[in-house]
């Protein structure tokens, strides 16, 4: 069994009289000590599959259908008590913007002792000296000093990593990570990567890396998700991804991104834009983008169906 899996999810905003679905029917799992990469342009639902999942849906959305088990544990059943406890100690999140996610008027240490405190019951000076440790532990320097900075005091690698801190002190199975590296310079990024992949293989967490780098992906991941207007399109290992992409959108993705799989004199652009969830097109919903659409890819939205071995696309044409 997976240590995460994910079965049908479903997450619906009602908008302007109607319910919009961000995340639609999404399934996946995840083994323990494993990484799967989540990958898609801004607006097809990475973000709010992440926040389905700890069940954090903003209103006016909600989880409208799908089961998320942790361990077997259906998290879409319990209690919100019950949630609040497994958030940390079983899933745990690194939010996109780490400004935002702070609170500026509190230390960085008494943050991380805050999270302690409350799923581990730890004394005040327990807590404090574990988030020294867990500073030391995500790489920055004089942890005990930089412990009382306040989040503008530190650079936004260090915001990062005071994330990251905060997201591991109670030691969660799952960790999701959405876009960590958003805003930093490449060395910084790097860096923030490493560190993702030395805790989780020194944890034995489960990794949900979501992104729309897949330079990314390519270095970190075992398994790759691409998602299209709130639905997985492909799914497969990621060196079989990257050798073999079957949907249209994957290969159109890998010809706009230098180095990465396909290699040409001149990068190409995916061609339209990322269709409005208001107003998606009827049938498959990237087909009026699509170079290889006929006229069954508008009457109908293309089931994920396993195309060779692990190796799952949603699409007539494949």
């Amino acid at each position: 069994m997976a240590l995460l899996e994910v079965r049908d999810l479903e997450t619906v905003f009602a908008l302007n009289g109607r319910h919009v679905h961000a995340v639609n029917h999404v399934s996946f799992a995840i083994d323990a000590g494993r990484v799967l990469g989540l990958v898609g342009e801004s607006g097809c639902g990475k973000s709010m599959t992440a926040l389905s999942l700890m069940r954090l849906v903003p209103s006016p959305g909600r989880v409208a259908g799908g089961r998320v088990l942790l361990d077997g544990r259906d998290l879409m059943a319990v209690s919100e008590s019950e949630m609040r406890a497994v958030r940390g100690a079983g899933l745990a999140m690194i939010f996109q913007e780490p400004m935002t996610a702070l609170n500026p008027v509190f230390t960085v240490g008494s943050q991380i002792a805050e999270a302690l405190r409350l799923h581990r019951r730890m004394s005040r000076g327990q807590a404090w000296e574990r988030a020294t440790a867990l500073l030391d532990e995500v790489g920055i320097p004089e942890p005990a000093r930089r412990a009382h900075d306040y989040p503008h005091q530190l650079s936004g690698g260090m915001r990062q990593r005071v994330m990251i801190a905060i997201a591991i002190s109670c030691e969660p199975r799952v960790l999701i990570a959405d876009e960590p590296t958003t805003a930093l310079d490449v060395t910084i990024q790097a860096e923030i990567l490493e560190l993702l992949r030395a805790l989780r293989e020194r944890h034995g967490m489960a990794l949900l890396l979501i992104t729309h780098d897949l330079g990314v992906v390519a270095e970190q991941a075992d398994e790759v998700a691409i998602m299209y207007a709130g639905r997985i399109v492909e799914q497969a290992p990621v060196t079989d991804l990257f050798d073999r992409p079957l949907h249209p959108y994957t290969q159109a993705l890998l010809r706009s991104m230098p180095g990465v799989a396909v290699r040409r004199e001149r990068l190409e652009a995916v061609p339209g834009t990322v269709p409005d969830l208001l107003h998606l097109p009827s049938g498959c919903a990237f087909h009026d983008r699509c170079p290889l659409a006929i006229e069954e890819c508008a009457a109908r939205v293309p089931p994920l169906e396993e195309k060779a071995a692990q190796h799952r696309a949603a699409c007539i044409r494949v």
